[in-house]
């Protein structure tokens, strides 16, 4: 949760899926992280597989976003990379 947001969703090396009731995490590996091209689509593939509700980034390329919209994931993007993630979420789960 000391690790800083990425600010590139699909090219980040995992993702934290952070139970937003207990604050419990997992790490996942991001497996679009070393793909030449397609590297979004298959990091929201990801996200959505893990049943995620809301998606906290940097920035989402359009294909990516678009996936991730249709599968009625929330995206929060704009974060900077100077931020820690437990910061993000708790940010986000005051508004």
């Amino acid at each position: 949760m000391d690790a800083l947001v990425s600010e590139q969703f699909g090219r980040c090396q995992y993702f934290l899926i952070v139970d937003s009731k207990t604050m419990k995490f997992e790490a996942v590996s991001n497996l679009g992280e070393q793909m030449n091209s397609g590297a979004g689509p298959k990091a929201a593939e990801l996200i959505i597989n893990k049943s995620v509700e809301v998606l906290l980034t940097g920035h989402v390329g359009d294909k990516a976003e678009e996936a991730l919209k249709r599968s009625g994931v929330k995206i929060v993007d704009g974060l900077k990379g100077t931020i820690k993630v437990k910061d993000a979420v708790n940010n986000f789960l005051s508004k």
